[in-house]
């Protein structure tokens, strides 16, 4: 009768227990499924080494930029001449946008790092909200793109055609430029505001922008493709460009030396100081911080255009995988405003001028070093 009552208890027992574990199987389960917002019992913790990252990131990445425009704003004495005065132009609009994508942008992300490392209900943010970041996220995203494109054409014509650039090219023509892209990367960053397409956070919670992943309709994915498109075809311009720009000068700098092969010694001598200058021009100076900013808007944005752009014809990946892949493209594309600036300040005249000297001051040392060995060995053979 004892072991009745027992058997009859245990099985009392296991029947009682067995809603507690069928309700922790469906919150686990609950909370493997994705959401565009991770909530309070399911979001990740930021990390505060993460949260010091992104504040010394954003505030670096400030100062570069403010350093940049005062350097360019002192050196505008140099660029006063109607031909350099839009490279100066499209300079100074690519500082202005790199620091405004990179401070404005920087304030959203930092206010919902804070807000998700303390978990407060406050901080989950409202369609309002995520509407402006990434609308702010995907037009200075382009306008750097699209700017940086538009100094690369506008170098190529002054080095390829020198006449039609110094007489069709004026500041008026640039402010239209510059004008346009910006209303064109406008006109694709309000478009969800307008129900074409939409915003929404993106994983770890601490960004928002276009919707890249499925569900998608059919705007979501054509925006998708439209930023990635825009944005790997101004980079690829910019790359044949530059291309372009590069073979012409080196085509220019072969034939002044043919002819300087053809003349006297004394014109040889007073050419070589010329070429010498010649290499630190301002042509070569703008070339060199044009070809530096096309190099890193190729390494830093690439991985995110390209991930965007796979990610519209392929959705076999898993959301681990596709969240893993395109938070470390965002950081690299974040890199390209903090290294821009870099670019315009280490490669400017001075800089590209002491290097151009210490190459040619090396050249009459080496030459005069082996005539003193070769004399001293014929000496010391005839003792």
């Amino acid at each position: 009768m004892a072991l009745k009552i027992r058997t009859l208890s245990i099985l009392t027992d296991s029947f009682s227990t067995t809603p507690s574990i069928i309700h922790q199987n469906v919150r686990i389960n609950s909370s493997e499924q994705p959401s565009p917002w991770p909530n309070n019992s399911t979001c990740p913790s930021v990390k505060s080494s993460s949260l010091v990252v992104s504040c010394f990131t954003m505030t670096f990445g400030a100062i570069s930029n403010l350093t940049a425009l005062g350097i360019l704003a002192k050196s505008r004495v140099r660029f006063r001449r109607r031909s350099k005065a839009p490279f100066l132009l499209l300079t100074a609009a690519l500082l202005l946008a790199d620091l405004a994508g990179h401070v404005i942008p920087g304030a959203f992300a930092l206010y919902l790092h804070i807000a998700q490392r303390k978990k407060i209900e406050a901080g989950k943010p409202t369609k309002e909200f995520c509407q402006i970041f990434g609308a702010s996220m995907v037009f200075f995203g382009l306008c750097s793109l699209l700017l940086g494109s538009a100094m690369a054409v506008e170098r190529c014509v002054a080095i390829t055609q020198p006449f039609f650039h110094s007489a069709m090219i004026t500041l008026r023509h640039m402010w239209r430029v510059v004008l346009l892209l910006s209303s064109l990367a406008l006109v694709l960053a309000v478009l969800p505001l307008f129900a074409v397409g939409t915003y929404t956070t993106q994983s770890p919670g601490t960004w928002c922008f276009l919707r890249i992943r499925d569900p998608q309709s059919t705007a979501d994915t054509n925006l998708a493709l439209a930023f990635s498109v825009l944005g790997l075809s101004a980079l690829t311009f910019s790359l044949l460009c530059n291309l372009v720009s590069a073979l012409a000068l080196l085509q220019a700098r072969l034939k002044f030396h043919n002819v300087d092969a053809k003349s006297s010694v004394r014109s040889l001598r007073r050419a070589s100081s010329t070429s010498s200058s010649s290499i630190c021009s301002l042509d070569v100076e703008m070339l060199a911080q044009l070809a530096g900013i096309t190099v890193i808007s190729c390494v830093c944005w690439s991985p995110f255009l390209v991930h965007i752009l796979a990610m519209q014809f392929k959705q076999r990946t898993s959301t681990h995988e596709k969240d893993g892949f395109i938070l470390l493209g965002l950081r690299m594309a974040s890199w390209n405003q903090i290294l821009d600036p870099w670019v315009y300040i280490l490669l400017r005249k001075a800089v590209v001028f002491r290097l151009c000297c210490a190459f040619y001051a090396q050249r009459p040392t080496m030459t005069d070093n082996k005539s003193f060995a070769e004399t001293h060995g014929e000496t010391f053979h005839l003792q």
